[in-house]
């Protein structure tokens, strides 16, 4: 019998029952701090806090960053930059002549600003190149050159390239001291970031073009300009950039006026610098290179030479502006042309040599000049003395010296106004009269002798002094007077008959004025050194009064103007022949030859010339009117129609 296996069943799992926890009223125990459940409950709050005081302490630390930088900007004491934004420096008060050429200038510092728009922009890309030529791509601070710099100065050992841009050249001019240490470089370095910030680039730009030393007392570009050449900025040729842009370097190591060789060799650095940058192409940088540098070397000369005339310009403009000068920053523009100035100066330089070779004198007499446009008294050249650096004392202005012959055209035009004509007769005869001092007063003739019954035309062109006494005897001193300071003649005068011989003083710039109207059919105008006055801006402060006035009838006029022919053609005044056309004079010489006078009049100019010693010497037996200063009037005037 087959036993048949059984399978065992398979036992089902025993179900184990959890009793219930009994009740208790005890409290339950917290779960232990690692239980899993409450871990993810609790990490919120934990990164929460993380965060939040990961932010106080960024906060905390830009707010010490904050603290400290200013802390040090208050300590470093950096300069507020707001003063560059409103760049205002203080300018040159700037003298031109009457064709527009500065002859001086007067200054704390010698500037004259141009404003953007007048500045060449090929100019401002020459200096871009020489001095920074990262300058519209860095913000301020160039850091190449800074590293560049710094290499070099650890290969040679000491503190010589600096590496600062034009914006930190900005900040050191306007905002720094000069001295070099590392605290001023970390100010201007600072500086410099926020000029950046505040100003544009031209504007940067403008101001350093302005601003920047360039030698030989020269602040910015239009003075530079016309230091080294006698010319505005705006006219600069290539060649002429380059050289200036040469110089912030070292402005006196390389200044032009100086060496030349190393002004040449800094120019051709600049010029390969600017072709290099593409503002100019090689061969425009060549070209320019073999340009002529013409200097202004005669700058010095034609200050000294115009001294006299510059003096008075500043004692008038003073007056009318009533202010120093060298603070006022204004243009003056002057009646002077250099040209007639030249030979002025020249004609009085060959008078005085032929003067003392006349009177073999070994020192030297004084000598003035003043020339005048005719009919308008502006005075074109005016020559105080015989050396302006050696006495700045102005005998054509300042000196008041007694007339002498020189005031008898007044005489006889106040006479012919009155009445009188040039036929009338008076009889030349001795002659006593009681003087201003009391005493008997005989007056005489220059040849001593007496002519009997003579013309007041014949007693004008030969210069007869009894004739003349008489004449003011019968008329009266009181429209003589009168005539006189329309004429423009200052007083105060005698009050004796004296007065008909020239005994007052004057000066030889109101007595050559005196002679306009004879030359202008009766009317006189204000003698004009100064044309006008205007600021930086270009608004007119002051203008000369360009009105004539009527002193005189135009028929005397003309009468007289014929007589003062007549003095020249075959009176006292025959060493001024000459010249073609009209032209007309008297001679004055005073007691003893102590004064020699002549006044020339032509349809064009109105010239005097006085010779005479400072301390009123006699000049010399033969020094009259005639002799010593006609000759000195001929020669200027033929100058002036030369075309040398």
């Amino acid at each position: 019998m087959t036993t048949r296996k059984r399978t065992p069943k398979k036992k089902a799992p025993v179900k184990t029952t959890r009793k219930a926890p009994a009740k208790t009223t005890a409290k339950k125990r917290p779960s232990p701090k690692g239980s899993p459940r409450k871990r993810a409950v609790r990490r919120k709050p934990f990164v929460e806090k993380h965060v939040i005081g990961f932010f106080l302490l960024i906060a905390l630390l830009l707010t010490g960053f904050l603290g400290v930088l200013l802390y040090s900007l208050v300590a470093l004491k950096i300069p507020d930059i707001r003063s560059v934004a409103h760049y205002q420096p203080q300018e040159s008060t700037v003298i031109y002549d009457r064709h527009g050429r500065v002859i001086d200038q007067i200054y704390l510092e010698n500037r004259m600003v141009l404003e953007i728009n007048e500045i060449p922009p090929l100019l401002a890309k020459a200096f871009v190149s020489a001095e920074d030529s990262r300058f519209y791509d860095h913000p301020g601070l160039d850091f190449w050159s800074v590293l560049r710099a710094a290499v070099i100065n650890l290969k040679r050992g000491r503190r010589g390239q600096g590496g600062s841009t034009i914006t930190q050249q900005v900040a050191r001019s306007l905002l720094l001291t000069p001295e070099k240490t590392y605290l001023r470089k970390f100010k201007e370095a600072i500086l410099a970031w926020r000029i950046d910030t505040l100003l544009e680039k031209d504007e940067i730009l403008y101001i350093y073009l302005n601003q920047i030393y360039l030698g030989s007392g020269a602040h910015g570009v239009e003075t530079a300009a016309q230091t080294y050449y006698g010319k505005s900025a705006r006219r600069l040729s290539l060649g002429e950039m380059a050289l200036l842009a040469g110089l912030p370097q070292a402005p006196s190591r390389y200044s032009p006026l100086k060496n030349l060789q190393k002004a040449r060799r800094r120019q051709r650095y600049v010029l390969n610098r600017m072709a290099e940058e593409g503002y100019v192409t090689i061969d425009q940088a060549r070209t320019a290179y073999g340009e002529e540098i013409r200097l202004n070397k005669g700058a010095a000369q034609a200050r000294e030479r115009n001294g006299y005339y510059l003096q008075l310009v500043r004692k008038q403009a003073a007056a009318i502006l009533e202010r120093p000068l060298s603070r006022a920053g204004v243009r003056i523009y002057t009646s002077l042309d250099q040209n007639i100035q030249v030979k002025a100066d020249r004609a009085v330089a060959r008078g005085v040599a032929d003067s003392m070779t006349r009177s073999r004198s070994k020192q030297p007499p004084q000598a003035a000049l003043v020339a005048m446009e005719s009919c308008s008294g502006r005075v074109r050249a005016l020559v105080g003395g015989t050396d302006f650096s050696e006495s700045p004392f102005d005998r054509a202005s300042q000196a008041s010296r007694s007339a002498g012959s020189l005031f008898k055209p007044l005489l006889y035009a106040a006479a012919f106004e009155h009445g009188y004509s040039p036929s009338t007769l008076i009889n030349d005869e001795p002659l006593t009269i009681r003087g201003h001092d009391g005493r008997p007063w005989r007056p005489k003739n220059f040849s001593g002798r007496h002519y009997g019954a003579t013309s007041l035309k014949e007693a004008l062109v030969n210069s007869r002094n009894v004739v003349t006494v008489k004449l003011l005897q019968k008329m009266g001193i009181a429209p003589l007077h009168k005539l006189a300071k329309s004429f423009g003649l200052r007083g105060p005068f005698t009050n004796d008959l004296s007065l008909a011989l020239g005994a007052t003083g004057v000066s030889l710039l109101e007595i050559t004025a005196a002679y306009m109207p004879f030359n202008c059919k009766g009317k006189h105008h204000d003698v004009v050194v100064i044309e006008k006055i205007v600021d930086h801006k270009g608004k007119t402060l002051w203008q000369a009064d360009d009105g004539m006035k009527r002193v005189l009838s135009a028929d005397t006029a003309g009468t007289m103007k014929g007589l003062l022919g007549r003095v020249i053609t075959e009176g006292t005044g025959r060493r001024a022949q000459g010249l073609t056309g009209y032209s007309g004079g008297k001679t004055g010489t005073t007691n003893d030859n102590r004064d020699a006078w002549f006044v020339g009049i032509t349809p064009a100019l109105t010239a005097g010339v006085w010779f005479g010693n400072d301390h009123n010497e006699p000049l010399g037996n033969s020094e009259t009117g005639g002799v010593a200063a006609a000759p000195v009037w001929l020669d200027f005037m033929k100058q002036l129609r030369s075309k040398k």
